[in-house]
């Protein structure tokens, strides 16, 4: 049973440590017990964790510098993990006063006048984090506190009593982690007042000639491009700030996707989904090439949240289809990542060109080149020749696309094929079926996908698809229609050749 009093307290030879030195204790007994620091935090365990562990063994305050979409806050909402579980406060205080150490002058008074019967609560770690969003209106009251003169009002107290004291949101976080999000957007001179809380470790409010001390650890969270470009980080502030830590986006498309697949909510009400990993590639190649392309204001960054939501909205799309056809399994199509779109428009900053452009055509034009680069992973070049031998000069000219031959003469030919979003899966697979080749020329380079019926016809369309990503074959957009035809005959009607077989 826990100490419920100060003196029950002093005789289970409780000892208080500083919150730095308690993360640090907990920390390495996590370390030592190999256990998982910041679980749901993926791509950082070889760099940004290590440097993180090492900044709190340091006793650190900590700057987690990065662009959007980096789970810096993630990774802040989870530092309350290396703390105890539960620490002693004097019951009732504003600022979790240590028991042994009281500091305001409610508490002071009380010990005064109780001695060692006075009453102890004990604080969860979960409460012993603060947040704050810095915007241009935060002030010094909100942070470090004010007089109040209603209290002073109300208990006939003087302006120059501390009773009148009225505590801000750092204060109140005492003995626990505070972190300011956003620190750029905070007013230079609400900065200055950080100063004395990060190097002397105390605060001052208003003219009281009185300094409180704190044990607090804060940690901020800032944008590059807010960091350097509009300079809203005082100097002297930056220098008091013990480890800046630099996150990233996730280096590999696998990282991608299994924080995707961790954070998408893709479970549509018992319905059977199937989701190919192709898919998954596709989804997140697009924040790849969002992030490298010259229409995007790579400054501002791609947020993870932009492949999350597009997941989401593809999956969507594929059970509002089973919906309104009665079908009982969910498989995406690649009709269906025009639906992705809303997801981007409105995470993607554009620079001036991308703007002339229009959000939504930069949009199209990444997931086109998504498309393409992950078609290359699993199907043949389209543009490479196949070298057979004794050709003459004219003979390889005819050999090029010989992989993808059948199915580009049979477009050549005139015939075309239609599709739409809200298509019945029997239709949709029939429509895809009538091209001469293309189940064969599937199966044949998809060999490693799990293969059913639903997860077939999708890939089926994901080939017809690269291949127009490599303008072999033609595609029209119209609504929730996608029509492949053939890439010479949209712009002049085709001559003879090929004529498709009974």
């Amino acid at each position: 049973m826990r100490a419920q009093t100060l003196g029950q307290l002093q005789t289970s030879g409780y000892i208080v440590v500083s919150v730095k030195e308690e993360m640090r204790n907990n920390l390495i007994r996590k370390l030592r017990q190999k256990e998982k620091l910041f679980p749901g935090i993926i791509g950082f365990d070889e760099t940004v964790v290590p440097s993180l562990v090492n900044a709190i063994l340091a006793k650190h305050d900590i700057m987690l510098l990065g662009l959007r979409g980096q789970a810096k806050s993630r990774l802040v909402r989870q530092l309350p993990s290396l703390l105890d579980e539960f620490i002693p406060v004097i019951k009732g205080c504003e600022i979790n006063d240590n028991p042994f150490h009281p500091v305001c002058k409610r508490c002071v008074d009380l010990t005064n006048e109780h001695g060692d019967k006075i009453e102890i609560d004990w604080l969860h770690r979960d409460a012993r984090l603060g947040e704050k969003l810095a915007t241009p209106d935060v002030t010094i009251a909100d942070l470090i506190g004010d007089i109040d003169p209603i209290k002073a009002a109300s208990q006939r107290l003087h302006y120059s009593h501390e009773g009148v004291i009225h505590f801000g949101i750092i204060p109140r976080t005492n003995r626990g982690i505070f972190a300011i999000n956003e620190l750029p957007d905070l007013q230079p001179r609400i900065q200055v007042g950080l100063f004395n809380i990060l190097e002397e470790k105390d605060i001052q409010i208003r003219g009281f000639n009185i300094r409180i001390p704190l044990d607090i650890i804060l940690v901020f969270t800032a944008n590059p491009e807010d960091y350097t470009n509009r300079g809203n980080i005082i100097t002297p502030l930056k220098d008091r700030i013990d480890s800046q830590i630099l996150t990233h986006y996730p280096h590999t498309i696998e990282e991608a996707i299994s924080i995707t697949e961790q954070e998408a909510s893709v479970q549509r009400d018992g319905r059977e989904i199937h989701i190919p990993y192709f898919f998954k590639q596709i989804i997140e190649q697009i924040a790849f090439e969002a992030r490298k392309s010259e229409y995007v204001d790579q400054k501002s960054g791609v947020s993870a949240r932009l492949t999350i939501s597009a997941m989401e909205n593809l999956v969507s799309n594929a059970e509002r289809r089973a919906i309104i056809n009665h079908e009982e399994t969910i498989v995406p199509r690649i009709c269906d990542l025009q639906h992705v779109l809303p997801a981007m428009t409105g995470k993607v900053e554009l620079v001036f060109e991308g703007e002339q452009e229009g959000s939504a055509k930069v949009s199209k034009a990444l997931i086109g080149k998504s498309v393409r680069e992950i078609f290359k992973l699993y199907f043949p070049d389209p543009l490479a020749r196949k070298p057979v031998r004794g050709q003459t000069p004219e003979q390889k000219n005819r050999m090029e696309d010989s992989e993808y031959q059948s199915i580009i003469r049979w477009f050549e030919s005139g015939n075309s094929i239609q599709i739409a979003d809200d298509m019945k899966f029997d239709i949709y697979a029939g429509e895809l079926n009538k091209v001469r080749g293309l189940r064969e020329t599937t199966l044949k380079f998809m060999k490693a996908v799990e293969i059913n019926k639903y997860v077939l016809a999708s890939s089926m369309e994901f080939l017809l698809d690269g291949l127009h990503q490599f303008s072999k074959i033609a595609k029209d957009e119209i609504d929730n229609q996608t029509l492949y035809k053939d890439m010479v005959g949209s712009i002049f009607p085709p001559r003879g050749g090929f004529e498709e077989e009974d």
